[in-house]
This record gives C-alpha cells, structure tokens and sequence, in this order.
C-alpha cells in the first residue's frame, strides 16, 4: 500500500491528505474505514466522519460508506478538508442581552445566527459575539478565556439561552442541563392540531438511519421526552404548541413533533411535503406558513438558580417578529 501526503488538514490530524491507495487482491472485501485507518495517522472514527462527509472516492468517484467492501485493483482517496481556526476570533455584533453579571450571560437569540463556531461556519457566530463582549471578563473556562456554551439552539430557533463566564458556573450550569434541574419551553407552530391537546411524546432519537445529517425516533436512540400542550389552535390546520424537555436531545422537539404528525412549519428538515392540513387554511395564511424559511421554533423562557449564589432566575422572550406575522396571517379573515 502507498500514500500520497500534503499540506496539514483538521488540527486533530497528525498529519493530512489526501491519501490513496490500490487495493491488492489481499485487501480485496475489507472495510474502507479501515484501509484508510492509520494512514497520516488517521484514526479509524476520523475516517468514519470524513467518509460520511463526502471526502472520499472509488476510481474517482464519491462514496461516503466507510463500511464499502474493497475491490482488488480500485483506487481510493481521502480528501481531508483545509483546518478551521483554531480559536474563535472576537466579532462585534449586536446582542439582545436580557440579564448579565460577572458570572453569565442570558440573551435573546435572533433566528440565523450559529452559536458556536464549525465547519461552514467559521466565525459570525454567538461564540465570536460574546468574545468581542465580554473577552476581557471571561475567567477562564478550560484554561482559556471563552464563553462556556452549555446548552445550543440550532441556527434557526430563536430565543432564550444562558452562557457562562466562568469556570464555576460553567460546571454548575453544566450539571444543572445534564440533570434537567432547570425549567425551558419552547413554542412551536405546527401544522395540524394534536390529539389529545395536551400530552407527552416518549420516543427514542437518534441519528436517521439513511440520512446522517437528520435525526430519527429509532430503537436504539437515546431516551427522549417531550411535554406538550396546545396553547391555540386554528381549526384542525395548525395550533401553537408549548413543548417542555424533560430530555434535551438534537432536534428533540423537532423530531417529536414530527414523529407526532404534526410538524414544525417552515422545518427545512422534518418537513417533507406539503402538509395536508395547508388546505384547510385560507390562501394567504396558507401561502404565509408554506413561504416560511425556517422552522417556527421559540424558545420562549427559561427557569434555574444562579448557579454561584443559587438565587432563583428567570427569562422570557416574546415572539420574535417573524413567528408574531404568521400568527397574524392566522388570525386575518378571508376575504370574501
């Protein structure tokens, strides 16, 4: 086997890409992931990731099954993309700060911003934000002067979240989200109205089993459950749900709902098609919801103790403007 090496990759690799090798007819039937495991010293779950990524190809062509059986005289490549910044660079922005002291930070979180940074997203995030904010006032978390993200929202849900500025309420904060010993609910806007109006949905989630980038209600998900409870509703077409976690997985609320029948509106992920109950709504509500970009996700509050002086918080968000327009839409007559 050979290999071809150049310029540095990921930060965690020793050594980057691309790689390739011919497969002998002793290789031949083996594990891709596996080939390529070790190589510039790769392991073998980085591999796995970039496979799945796309990063690696057969005679030139795509394949992202890092279990694809070798074939005896095959040529296979490993791409590894070009190293993101290793720490996050300061950026001004302008943030919706609720309540802030010396230990953390509670914000309002505008639709569209990432929170911290990653792959496609390498700076512009909230991480970038709270660095050029509060940079200076940042204890030290791991060593480091950085925010401690301790819970995410995904990039199109809006809302409430906490930060820490120090180590121990990083670790406080921390443990309270691992052992939900916090309050949150969010408010989603659904297509359709669930029966009964008020109930639980206990499902399992994890990764779709043929669509890495999505998650799924599957068997051997982590345990997951979701409160919910209609606040209104417009016939049978849509209602807007409060939705409490006692679990918080990926995408929980939105997989749930989902899972349900009755997905978020505007889910770029969990929706489909075209629901059947946009028929049931007049033409410009119907346009209004169908037209909407992003997932009509709110996380409307959120309840814990400080977590240095233990004092009792608590935080609240309206509406943003754009899930306040649908729910007008809703809520204008037909003409006749």
């Amino acid at each position: 086997m050979t290999s071809t090496l150049s310029a540095r990759t990921d930060p965690s690799d020793p050594v980057t890409g691309p790689l390739s090798f011919t497969a002998t007819p002793e290789q031949a039937g083996g594990r891709l992931d596996r080939a390529f495991a070790g190589m510039g010293g790769l392991s073998r779950s980085r591999v796995k990731v970039l496979v799945e990524g796309g990063h690696a190809a057969r005679d030139g062509t795509t394949t992202t099954d890092p279990s694809e059986s070798l074939r005896a005289g095959a040529v296979y490549t490993l791409t590894v993309p070009p190293p993101e910044t290793a720490t996050p660079l300061p950026q001004a922005m302008n943030l919706s700060i609720l309540y802030e002291d010396r230990d953390l930070i509670v914000l309002d979180k505008p639709a569209g911003l990432v929170v911290h940074p990653a792959p496609g997203h390498a700076d512009g995030t909230l991480v970038n934000a709270i660095l050029a904010h509060a940079g200076d006032e940042l204890s030290g978390i791991g060593g480091e002067k950085r925010p401690g993200i301790v819970h995410r929202l995904d990039k199109d849900t809006s809302g409430v979240m906490v930060v820490a500025k120090s180590e121990a309420a990083h670790h406080a904060l921390s443990t309270a989200f691992a052992e939900r010993d916090l309050d949150r609910s969010y408010l989603a806007l659904t297509w359709g109205t669930p029966s009964p109006v008020t109930g639980s949905v206990e499902a399992p989630v994890g990764r779709h089993p043929a669509d890495r980038k999505r998650m799924a209600v599957v068997a051997r998900g982590k345990h997951a459950l979701t409160h919910y409870a209609t606040e209104r509703a417009w016939g049978a077409a849509c209602a807007l749900i409060r939705c409490r976690l006692a679990t918080g997985r990926t995408h929980q609320i939105r997989v749930h709902m989902a899972h349900l029948g009755h997905p978020i509106v505007g889910d770029p992920v969990y929706l489909r098609r075209t629901p059947g109950a946009a028929r049931l709504l007049p033409e410009g509500a119907r346009d209004a919801l169908l037209s909407f970009p992003r997932q009509a996700l709110h996380a409307q509050s959120l309840g814990f103790r400080h977590p240095v002086t233990g004092q009792p918080l608590s935080f609240s968000s309206p509406l943003p403007p754009d899930m306040a327009a649908l729910i007008a839409a809703l809520d204008t007559p037909e003409r006749a």
